[in-house]
């Protein structure tokens, strides 16, 4: 992730306050304070990807777009740390979701996918990151690719949820139906674009200025905050293309992995 800036806000989606242009200002005290999670659910996205529920009753709220960080700790006092951006929506519930690809030798992602079970407990620290959040008070055009779609599916979430009228439109790439993460929610403010197979009558092909230009040549009001997340790899093509396209470059926020 190129953010790492603590901070908080509270369940209810507070407005943003900005410490400096494009940063949510934070509360750094609740930010840095580790907190026992419960894992309560699991459901399988793709063949790679599944979401953890997670219950933390002490949870401060989050806005769309923050991660956290996760601590395990083995029986003999290892620990490993790991940042985890949030799939789910701000509320009130006192759970949280992360939806997390299986790494090649992932020490921690290969713990939630092979001996995770509902029960057992974690640590967690955040809300983190006052960059890449988006209170809802702005049209945000977001672009992701595989796992990189899961904290812009916060921001889908929290759209729905609050039945928001700003503007919202997401582009989201995977290599084929099977891995595109979230495939059963998305709705009209979704394009997908496949890059390896693809449903018939649908193109193959990465991400291009094809699928941006009717977006950003009508931009609604105010124009467009655009929000980047995925590989490196991705992170750059993507922000080519949007600056090479018109979109300032101040208003383009990117995380990336890898």
């Amino acid at each position: 992730m190129t953010e790492t800036a603590t901070h908080t806000a509270g369940a209810s989606t507070p407005p943003a306050r900005f410490a400096v242009p494009g940063r949510i200002e934070v509360n750094g005290a609740v930010a840095g304070r580790w907190q026992t999670a419960t894992l309560t659910e699991i459901r399988r996205e793709t063949p790679r990807a599944s979401t953890f529920r997670l219950a933390v009753p002490g949870w401060a709220g989050h806005l769309p777009g923050q991660h956290l960080m996760l601590r395990l700790t083995a029986e003999d006092g290892y620990r490993a740390q790991r940042h985890y951006s949030l799939a789910s929506a701000p509320d009130e519930s006192g759970h949280i979701e992360l939806t997390l690809d299986r790494v090649a030798d992932g020490e921690v992602s290969g713990w939630f996918h092979t001996v995770a079970r509902p029960g057992d407990e974690i640590e967690v620290r955040g809300p983190l990151s006052g960059f890449f959040a988006w209170p809802g008070d702005r049209p945000a055009l977001l672009l992701g690719a595989g796992s990189g779609v899961v904290p812009l599916m916060s921001m889908v979430r929290h759209h729905r949820a609050r039945g928001l009228t700003v503007p919202l439109r997401l582009l989201v790439s995977a290599r084929s139906p099977e891995e595109l993460i979230y495939a059963r929610e998305y709705g009209a403010e979704t394009t997908p674009v496949f890059t390896r197979t693809a449903p018939a009558g649908t193109p193959v092909g990465r991400l291009s200025s094809a699928h941006l230009a009717p977006l950003l040549a009508e931009p609604p009001a105010g124009g467009w905050e655009a929000y980047v997340c995925g590989s490196n790899s991705f992170a750059e093509h993507a922000s080519r293309l949007l600056v090479a396209a018109g979109q300032p470059v101040d208003r383009i926020r990117i995380e990336r992995f890898g």
